[in-house]
């Protein structure tokens, strides 16, 4: 989920210091009661609104990595996961997981059907 943006925030501690409660606030602007909490905590402490940097591991695999897979994937539709791996192993020299590539190949959109990789927008009957 993406964070709130700073000027959301903002709205959020101006609506509560022109004295709308907290409670009202987190449904007028449909966030949580917790985040409006944070958010007037924050303000009161003079902290910063902006939203801090994501935390957790980046992506082993960069967008010119994802390219040269969607490149593979028109050239060779049929290619197995473990052999796209060795292919993309081969190109970047970093150790990768068949599941590092089937990540890869989800958040790309691709899936596999009858043996082939593609993007399937809809179900055959």
């Amino acid at each position: 989920m993406k964070a709130y943006s700073e000027d959301l925030r903002r709205k959020i501690v101006a609506a509560l210091k022109r004295g709308t409660s907290k409670a009202q606030a987190a449904r007028l602007f449909d966030v949580s009661l917790s985040s409006v909490k944070r958010y007037a905590r924050k303000a009161r402490q003079r902290d910063s609104l902006a939203p801090k940097k994501g935390s957790g591991r980046s992506h082993k695999l960069n967008e010119n990595a994802a390219r040269l897979l969607e490149e593979d994937i028109k050239e060779r539709p049929a290619a197995t996961v473990e052999q796209r791996r060795r292919f993309l192993e081969h190109l970047t020299g970093k150790t990768l997981s068949n599941s590092t590539v089937r990540r890869l190949l989800k958040r790309l959109g691709f899936s596999r059907k009858k043996g082939l990789w593609g993007r399937w927008s809809e179900t055959s009957s």
